[in-house]
């Protein structure tokens, strides 16, 4: 008997829905942001630029030096708090639409769709024996892969070495340091995007693990509702569902098809689940296709699930003691830190060699 699973390559189904176009939106959003910010200007400098060798951290108009670690330490601080109340409320939010992860599989699953076709079309090529028409579209798909891990290395460490000076030095001209970060960051996103994908997530992250433990029977999350569709199987759009003694579920399998960790949610939740929605999105189409009410598979929570909630008491039970603690450090934390950035008083000092004086 083997004790380790055997490895199968999940090939994940294009989907469309409103929560697909949310992921998505993310995805433009923190790309602009990631790739844009380093190439803007002020005051003659770049507006975000980390000088390890000056100690300076410049953001904008602020300056940061060494002696304001405190504000680092409260960042980190802001973001363990966000992520809490946002996993108490609605699961693993992050992970399911802003995280690196997510978001640069999502990426490299379009190139990926683009140029070897959907779902079918991969298993197929896949199953080939190697030609040339295979040959070209694997190397095309990788090619397009690696040119987007470089420039995530490039754009990376754009923000320690100003990236109008360390594009026109590539590749000739860049220091060690330089070279072995934009290798090493660009590999790290072509091997975990496009090679390891959902095993990050179900292996290698502590995120999984620990956002996991902080649910609770009222925290959002998603829910395949067993009640409306079980018993579930195959039948026509006209089948009478009491005389065939069937619930909604049709039994096609689009929710694990569309699994970016191939996992079924009618088993219930599951810690390899990221939240991506993906399910809901494909499962509310069949839903219309077969002229049932939406909703077999949505956001809801497991006191709504057994205890039949209405909306209305579902989310007066989501702003419960502790969301309203963690909302509450957030507003006062963030408060402080805003009010300590705008009293800050900078500190200029020329230092003027007098001519003439004996040296003290």
């Amino acid at each position: 008997v083997s004790l380790y699973e055997i490895s199968r390559k999940i090939y994940p189904r294009a989907v469309h829905g409103w929560f697909a176009g949310w992921r998505w939106a993310l995805v433009w959003l923190t790309q602009i942001v990631y790739y844009g910010v380093p190439w803007l200007e002020w005051n003659g400098r770049q507006a975000v630029l980390f000088e390890l060798a000056a100690r300076k951290f410049y953001i904008f108009g602020l300056v940061f030096w060494p002696q304001d670690v405190i504000y680092l330490t409260v960042l980190l601080i802001l973001s363990a708090y966000a992520l809490f109340l946002f996993t108490a409320v609605a699961g693993r939010l992050w992970c399911g639409y802003a995280c690196p992860q997510t978001v640069y599989t999502e990426i490299f699953l379009w190139v990926e769709r683009k140029i070897e076709g959907d779902r079918v079309a991969r298993i197929r090529l896949d199953g080939e024996p190697l030609s040339a028409r295979k040959f070209g579209k694997k190397a095309a798909k990788h090619a397009v892969w690696a040119a987007i891990g470089l420039w995530t290395g490039i754009t990376f460490v754009g923000y320690f070495t100003p990236i109008r000076e360390l594009v026109p030095a590539i590749p000739f001209a860049l220091g060690p340091w330089e070279t072995f970060w934009i290798l090493f960051y660009g590999f790290a996103t072509y091997g975990n995007a496009g090679w390891m994908r959902e095993q990050v997530c179900k292996y290698m992250c502590p995120y999984a693990r620990f956002q996991s433990a902080m649910f609770d029977k009222d925290t959002l999350i998603i829910s395949y509702d067993a009640e409306r569709g079980e018993p579930r199987g195959t039948r026509g759009r006209s089948t009478d569902l009491k005389a065939a003694q069937l619930g909604h579920c049709i039994d096609c399998e689009l929710c694990v098809q569309v699994c970016p960790t191939g996992i079924d949610i009618r088993k219930g939740l599951q810690y390899e689940c990221i939240g991506c929605t993906a399910c809901i999105d494909v499962c509310n189409g069949v839903m219309d296709k077969m002229q049932y009410p939406r909703g077999l598979i949505r956001y809801d929570t497991q006191n709504g699930l057994q205890q039949h909630l209405s909306r209305f008491a579902e989310w007066r039970r989501v702003f419960r003691p502790r969301v309203l603690v963690y909302s509450a450090i957030l507003v006062v934390v963030s408060a402080g830190v805003l009010a300590s950035l705008l009293m800050r008083t900078p500190f200029k000092v020329d230092v003027v060699r007098d001519r003439g004086a004996l040296a003290r």
